[in-house]
């Protein structure tokens, strides 16, 4: 099974708010990117943002620049029908940040929860960090949360890469400033406590 049928299994067999990385408002992730752009008109994107309920909180606020990437059509219709009139503000891209051709400088900020963890292999991980660097512009900012060094060593059946700040940043190399790392300690709709680490990074300087 691909990564895509694995992750459209997922959605078509559990409710949106029963996945363990479940979040009803995605607070941090939104306090993050208010911290680093105030300009509401700012290209943002969420990778693997899926049936995430940051989207809607970034609508809340006035951002209307907005892109969802994830590789389950699945996951993005949940959102869809959550927003409904509202999901015509927002470009829906059904695909892999691994192969998708974003044009150069894209975006002033890119927003990952749980994505990147999940690349177990290396070659992969320089793909995304290349896709990264193409799709920010200059100056542009990175979050991106991962398990923390201390989280699940598995997730949804699949393996995952645990991360300190530290080993995060070293994944994306000099081109990008770590300018600062938040814990957070996710509870899952379960009852199961699960710590995450968020790295802010800005692409050059």
């Amino acid at each position: 099974m691909d990564r895509h049928e694995h992750w459209d299994r997922v959605y078509r067999r559990n409710a949106a708010s029963a996945v363990s990385w479940y979040q009803p408002d995605a607070t941090l992730s939104l306090n993050l990117i208010r911290r680093v752009t105030s300009d509401r008109g700012a290209a943002i994107i969420d990778v693997g943002g899926g049936a995430s309920t940051l989207v809607d909180g970034l609508l809340d606020a006035g951002y209307r620049n907005l892109t969802v990437l994830d590789l389950s059509g699945s996951a993005l219709a949940v959102a869809q029908r959550r927003l409904a009139v509202r999901a015509r503000e927002v470009s829906w891209v059904e695909g892999d940040v691994l192969t998708e051709p974003f044009a150069p400088s894209s975006f002033a900020v890119w927003h990952d929860r749980a994505v990147f963890h999940f690349l177990t292999d290396a070659r992969d991980r320089t793909a995304y960090v290349e896709a990264a660097r193409r799709a920010i512009r200059p100056g542009g900012h990175v979050i991106v949360a991962s398990f923390a060094i201390d989280g699940p060593t598995r997730c949804s059946g699949l393996e995952v890469v645990r991360y300190s700040p530290e080993a995060m940043h070293s994944q994306f190399g000099s081109d990008f400033r770590l300018l600062d790392s938040v814990r957070e300690e996710h509870h899952t709709p379960s009852g199961a406590m699960q710590p995450f680490v968020y790295c802010l990074c800005r692409l050059g300087g």
